[in-house]
């Protein structure tokens, strides 16, 4: 053991964000689709547009996704290569 606990805080910080179902699930689907929209995600999720985007907000503030503004439209991308390798291992058993 040691006592490094800024990268513990920083770790935990990361998974609480991930925690909630519809967070873990919209980094599923955006590693799953390479990025898509806030409307296709309100779509797949049948989550109203305000409570997709709040949830992207709290993503965005941890550096998990990134947005990429193209003319009127955000596209959102995961961003962060070790929420890539989480997300593979917990949902491993459903890769292709």
């Amino acid at each position: 053991m040691d006592n490094n606990f800024k990268a513990y805080e920083e770790a935990a910080e990361l998974l609480k964000a991930l925690a909630h179902p519809v967070r873990l699930c919209i980094v599923k689907g955006l590693l799953e689709q390479g990025g898509c929209n806030v409307s296709h995600m309100q779509e797949c999720l049948g989550l109203p547009q305000s409570t997709v985007s709040q949830h992207l907000q709290k993503l965005r503030s941890m550096g998990i996704v990134a947005a990429e503004r193209k003319g009127l439209e955000i596209k959102y991308t995961v961003a962060n290569e070790q929420v890539i390798q989480l997300i593979r291992i917990l949902f491993e058993e459903e890769s292709p």
